[in-house]
């Protein structure tokens, strides 16, 4: 599915979520009944095919080179961090992100090797949605898209810039292009092996608490882990972006 399907998807659930909000409704969840549905569709396929891909990977790879491919996307997710640090004026965090992808690309194998972490260069990841929050959009109601899981109605709206931010979507041979993608995200359920069998045991309704886990992360990354305090609710606008 396309970047641009998630995109109208999000806005019809812009247009549902009013109509869907009933008294006992979370006011972050108005569409707890169709994401609870999704959930429980993501997690059927995760536990039938995903889990048991992504453990044979972490039991048969060595250490090293999992991490070598952990570092090799991270170190192209950096190049889109330095495009959303620009656009977000964090001088700073936006010089990181450059000199870590140009160090770890050129010293580092194609960014293999994490040299711009041994250098003690920071690492600030951002994507577009964090931008917008930055500037003043708001999450929106949570949504639980297929197969990819938790996501806000801002974050959903902002897949098809993130899509074109991907430096794996650019590569023109579809065979390779295909292979990588799979390459990462088979990468990333496997990291998350350990904290998904911990949830199994420790949640009395693991729905919840994935919602209400991704909720406060997404927060945290829009306020770079130092967001407004609980006693004072506040949403970013365009008037009074986040600084």
């Amino acid at each position: 599915m396309s970047p641009g399907f998630w995109a109208g998807l999000a806005l019809s659930v812009l247009m549902l979520s009013g109509c869907a909000t009933g008294p006992n409704a979370n006011p972050r969840d108005p569409l707890e009944p169709f994401n609870r549905g999704m959930y429980q569709f993501n997690d059927a396929v995760d536990r039938a095919v995903v889990k048991p891909v992504a453990t044979v990977y972490r039991d048969v790879l060595p250490s090293p080179v999992r991490t070598g491919v952990n570092n090799f996307f991270a170190n192209l997710q950096d190049a889109w961090s330095f495009v959303n640090n620009s656009l977000q004026l964090k001088g700073e965090a936006a010089g990181n992100s450059l000199v870590r992808f140009g160090v770890n690309t050129l010293l580092g194998f194609g960014g293999v090797l994490d040299i711009a972490s041994e250098m003690q260069v920071e690492r600030q990841t951002e994507d577009f949605g964090q931008t917008l929050g930055y500037w003043g959009v708001g999450a929106g109601p949570y949504l639980v898209l297929p197969l990819l899981g938790p996501s806000t109605v801002r974050d959903t709206v902002a897949l098809p810039v993130d899509a074109q931010g991907n430096l794996v979507a650019g590569v023109s041979d579809v065979s390779t292009r295909n292979s990588l993608t799979s390459l990462n995200l088979l990468s990333r359920r496997a990291r998350l092996l350990q904290a998904s069998n911990i949830l199994d045991q420790v949640a009395l309704d693991p729905y919840t608490f994935t919602r209400d886990a991704f909720l406060q992360s997404r927060l945290n990354a829009v306020y770079d882990g130092d967001p407004p305090d609980d006693s004072e609710p506040f949403e970013p606008t365009v008037e009074n972006p986040v600084k």
